[in-house]
């Protein structure tokens, strides 16, 4: 009986700590490979190896991409500094709000929704998909695609510098995705990019 016990309460215990906010680790600013270097290495990957990404890896790349650098600016810029642009994270076991004034994951969903990303060969297989969602109250969806294409950049460089792999895609199913990430009618869905391990 207490074989059986203890796997099932650990079990539980993960599947409980699953379904919360995640509070990310401070990002590291220092390190990475020389800009030049990265550039050079900069390239579009679609074929990933299945692994998960450490927390701090995930707490770097997400900061990278759209966090805070300054108390009121961001690390990627947008037109007349709007900020329209905030991002989201789908992984195996749910889907999560990055809030990066407080550097945090806060909790939307607990499970697979990977098909609504489309491009199952893709997006099942990397470490975590981050999805970049525009406020239209804020922007022009021009000024959005823009602001999108900086953010994507920023995981570019990032995946170069750490030896991950990432694909800017505009290809993903357009009704599903944005009921997954319980997106308000003033809330589009610009680009999904999946960042993972390369084989």
């Amino acid at each position: 009986m207490k074989k059986f016990f203890l796997p099932f309460v650990l079990a539980l215990f993960v599947f409980t700590m699953q379904a919360q906010d995640i509070n990310l680790l401070p990002p590291e600013k220092t390190g990475g490979k020389p800009f030049f270097e990265t550039i050079n290495e900069r390239r579009s990957e679609r074929t990933f190896m299945k692994r998960e990404m450490p927390l701090q890896t995930l707490s770097n790349l997400l900061w990278v991409a759209n966090g805070f650098n300054r108390p009121d600016k961001r690390t990627a810029p947008t037109g007349s500094n709007k900020q329209e642009m905030e991002l989201y994270v789908v992984c195996d076991t749910g889907v999560y709000f990055y809030d990066a004034k407080q550097h945090l994951l806060k909790f939307i969903a607990q499970g697979d929704f990977k098909v609504a990303l489309g491009q199952s060969h893709i997006s099942n297989y990397a470490a975590v998909s981050i999805i970049m969602v525009a406020d239209l109250d804020k922007s022009s969806i021009e000024s959005a695609r823009m602001s999108a294409g900086y953010i994507s950049q920023n995981i570019y460089l990032f995946a170069a510098s750490e030896e991950l792999g990432t694909v800017a895609r505009g290809s993903f199913n357009q009704n599903d995705l944005p009921k997954v990430l319980q997106l308000k009618s003033n809330q589009a869905v610009i680009l999904a990019q999946p960042v993972g391990y390369l084989k």
